[in-house]
């Protein structure tokens, strides 16, 4: 059976126990004559339990022409134990306990990264247990309640008031508010009713539901944010190959330094051999990168889980490092910008005839703009026409046949050669600049109509973008809307440039070009801002996009909300500030400790044992972890509290 850290380290500190007595309370002069035989004993056991995996992997390290962390402690410990056990067999003074407590030490300091790890990965469990086990599901007729493994894509389940919801899907009866908080990370229940999704584990609070089931197993969204927490924790940003590298330079150095220690004292100074192997003992104890090496990974994993719980979900370490290096946030507008749900605000020409072409040809789209013209010629009780050869137009439109006419709906593109009328393009334009999106209707070669709509901008748009041009970032946003409306809603939220009539294909370009002047983050939620995602720096789906978009993406917005941008952006700030301070103080540690455990401050009284070197250095490690802990608390722009 394979021990933890931590139950090695008590079973190592219970052995140690008489040496400890010894140390502290030497008027027990009983325990003389039995002293050299316990403690080599003990020490012994201490090393087969503490010590021995320090040793095998600084072996595996040496057999590779490299020495790493582990270098210094197997060091440590193996000349300290191997010159007591010499000292035993000829009858001189041992020194058990340096090599004991050396082990014991360093052994705290991994027990003490390991919890947190187990800390991470109890967090990483809760959340996956948050998942119901059944479910209750229309069979035949019938509500049967079945486990949830056999529940399938299309179901029906019904959902009681205060349930959990056991699958992701869409309402298809009844109405209700639901706690998301689990999920999003937002306190306040979310209304739901028919058409409206949902998602398991959730809560639902005050009515019935029949819910459609649109996603089980792995693909449910709680399944996802688990793996990607889990992928994100156990990454490696690029600071880490940093401090490996410094690793690489500092245990030879360190050493030689002991080396050099060793020498001057005993040829230099006269010392005997055992006071100056104590001294070199010390030196490579004190000096072992330990702090070093959990001064990264220790503040990503909190980090990390920090943005889980705000609803910012980040796939890796790099992402999160090249955060708060952006110069540039890019941003598409319909759905990222705007609510993605236009209304028909203004129609020009005979309404009923306009709305008949649109909505039989928005039936055969997926166009955000689609819905709102379909829910317009609902209302007003259009009914549609049958037809055949339809086709979208990259850009411009759709079209097909009915009637024995070509009828169709889009921009100027779908125009060919033929121009506007100064009338049509006097209304057109006039209702751009109030910002309306507007789309022309037609048949064969002539415009017979307009349908004006709005999309407004989000709640948190405008504030979300405000902090982030506070914190010295510009502002891009990229739409296949025309210029005149794109300048609208720019103005609105007060973006800093607009790029208009961007052919999707081009989205990505535009987003290569701004890289040439610094690190660029694009934030999007179609599939057609797939390639710009994949483009960007940093690419950011937003959590109710396409499936391809938040695969695509490095970081999910799980809220829908711009203020996550500004929250992954204060995170990866607050981390790596975490990071850099918990290197620097690792490294000041060591600058400050190996002089003293060398001997230069011995004329004043100021020198380390081995096994106070094995304290202060196992104090350094706990401190780096306690340090990256306290990021759980560092007020995040946006919340309240810690969470």
């Amino acid at each position: 059976m394979k021990l933890s850290s931590m139950k090695r380290f008590w079973i190592s500190f219970v052995l140690a126990l008489p040496m400890l007595v010894q140390m502290l309370a030497m008027p027990f002069s009983w325990m003389m004559p039995f002293y050299v035989p316990i403690a080599f004993v003990t020490t012994t056991l201490i090393m087969a339990i503490a010590a021995w995996p320090y040793w095998v992997s600084a072996w595996a390290a040496f057999t590779h022409h490299q020495a790493n962390m582990n270098t210094l402690v197997a060091l440590g410990t193996i000349i300290s134990y191997t010159y007591s056990l010499f000292a035993m067999l000829t009858n001189r003074p041992v020194y058990f306990e340096s090599a004991a407590f050396v082990a014991i030490f360093v052994l705290l300091g991994d027990a003490m990264e390991e919890r947190m790890h187990a800390h991470a990965a109890d967090a990483l469990g809760k959340l996956a247990d948050l998942q119901v086990k059944d479910a209750t599901v229309q069979r035949g007729g019938h509500w049967q309640q079945l486990p949830l493994d056999q529940v399938k894509v299309g179901d029906l389940v019904q959902v009681k008031p205060g349930a959990k919801i056991p699958v992701d899907g869409v309402v298809v009866k009844g109405q209700s508010t639901v706690n998301e908080s689990m999920i999003t990370g937002e306190s306040m229940p979310v209304g739901k009713q028919v058409g409206d999704s949902v998602v398991g584990a959730t809560i639902n609070q005050t009515g019935a539901l029949v819910v459609k089931t649109s996603k089980i197993g792995e693909d449910t969204m709680l399944s996802q944010i688990v793996a990607m927490v889990k992928k994100a924790q156990t990454s490696h940003a690029p600071i880490q190959k940093l401090t490996d590298q410094i690793a690489g330079i500092f245990v030879p150095a360190v050493l030689i330094v002991a080396i050099l220690t060793f020498v001057v004292r005993y040829v230099l100074l006269g010392a005997n051999v055992v006071s100056a192997l104590l001294f070199a003992v010390a030196v490579v104890v004190i000096a072992c990168p330990c702090a070093l090496g959990l001064a990264t990974p220790t503040a990503l994993m909190v980090g990390t889980g920090r943005a889980a719980k705000m609803g910012v979900l980040i796939k890796d370490g790099t992402a999160l490092e090249a955060v708060h290096k952006l110069t540039t946030v890019v941003f598409d507008k319909t759905g990222t910008i705007t609510q993605g749900q236009p209304t028909v605000t203004k129609i020009i020409g005979e309404e009923k005839e306009v709305l008949q072409i649109a909505a039989s040809l928005e039936a055969q789209s997926e166009h955000p703009l689609a819905n709102a013209i379909l829910q317009a010629a609902k209302q007003a009780h259009v009914t549609q026409l049958p037809v055949d050869d339809f086709q979208a137009v990259t850009a411009a439109g759709v079209r097909a046949n009915a009637n024995g006419h070509l009828i169709w709906v889009g921009n100027e593109r779908m125009l060919s050669d033929k121009q506007l009328s100064t009338t049509d393009q006097d209304q057109l334009t006039a209702l751009r600049q109030a910002g309306q999106t507007v789309v022309l209707v037609g048949q064969d070669d002539q415009v017979i109509g307009m349908i004006a709509m709005q999309d407004a901008p989000k709640a948190n748009a405008k504030r979300a973008i405000q902090l982030l041009k506070a914190r010295g970032l510009k502002t891009v946003m990229i739409t296949g809307d025309n210029e005149k409306v794109a300048q609208a809603i720019a103005k609105q939220v007060g973006i800093d440039q607009v790029f208009a009539g961007v052919l999707p294909n081009e989205k990505a370009d535009r987003v290569h070009d701004l890289r040439k002047d610094g690190l660029v983050a694009f934030v999007g939620d179609g599939i057609n801002d797939a390639p710009a995602l994949t483009m960007a720096d940093v690419g950011i789906a937003m959590g109710n996009g396409t499936d391809i978009a938040v695969e695509s993406g490095d970081m999910v917005l799980v809220q829908n909300d711009l203020m996550g941008v500004v929250r992954a952006l204060e995170i990866s700030r607050k981390t790596f500030n975490r990071i850099k301070l918990n290197l620097f103080w690792a490294l000041i540690y060591n600058l400050i400790g190996i002089p003293i455990a060398a001997g230069l401050f011995a004329g004043m009284g100021l020198t380390l044992s081995p096994e106070l070197a094995g304290l202060a250095m196992a104090f350094s490690s706990v401190s780096v972890v306690t340090s990256s802990l306290l990021l759980r608390r560092a007020k995040i722009v946006g919340t309240t509290a810690a969470v």
